[in-house]
């Protein structure tokens, strides 16, 4: 059974997370996102950090909420252990939370070539939305959203 807490972005166990997210990303794509996260943006008001962490008391994933514009929230620095089952459970907590702070919609932007997250969040009724921000003009981009109403 996984348990999911809040957490500390600054925390020891969220920075190894982050660190295996980081490395994964740079040998996937050629740069570690690490760039795209604010710290800060999670932990004010409409935002969120979060660790699952197994029985046995291991860190096997995390995520993270902050707010976009208005009503829609972005999810940011997903990572879960393959075969760990915390992907789901990170994603229905961040989306509970989402609907608890009146955003209406969640969006979220990882590389195409990233395929196996592209296909968790399909599953889980993500589907592609229009470039935004800093993901304007950038082809390896894909943002996805889902209506959380």
């Amino acid at each position: 059974m996984l348990r999911v807490a809040d957490a500390d972005p600054a925390g020891s166990d969220a920075l190894g997370l982050m660190a295996q997210l980081d490395a994964a990303l740079l040998s996937m794509t050629g740069d570690s996102g690490a760039s795209s996260f604010d710290p800060g943006d999670v932990q004010g008001e409409g935002g969120a950090f979060v660790i699952a962490y197994a029985a046995n008391g291991a860190a096997v994933g995390c995520g993270a909420l902050r707010v976009l514009a208005g009503d829609t929230g972005e999810l940011k620095r997903m990572l879960a252990q393959p075969g760990s089952g915390a992907g789901a459970v990170i994603l229905a907590e961040l989306e509970r939370r989402a609907r608890a702070l009146g955003y209406r919609q969640l969006w979220l932007s990882t590389r195409r070539v990233n395929t196996r997250a592209v296909q968790f969040y399909e599953r889980h009724g993500y589907t592609p939305i229009a470039p935004w921000g800093r993901y304007i003009g950038r082809a390896a981009s894909i943002c996805m959203g889902r209506q959380l109403t």
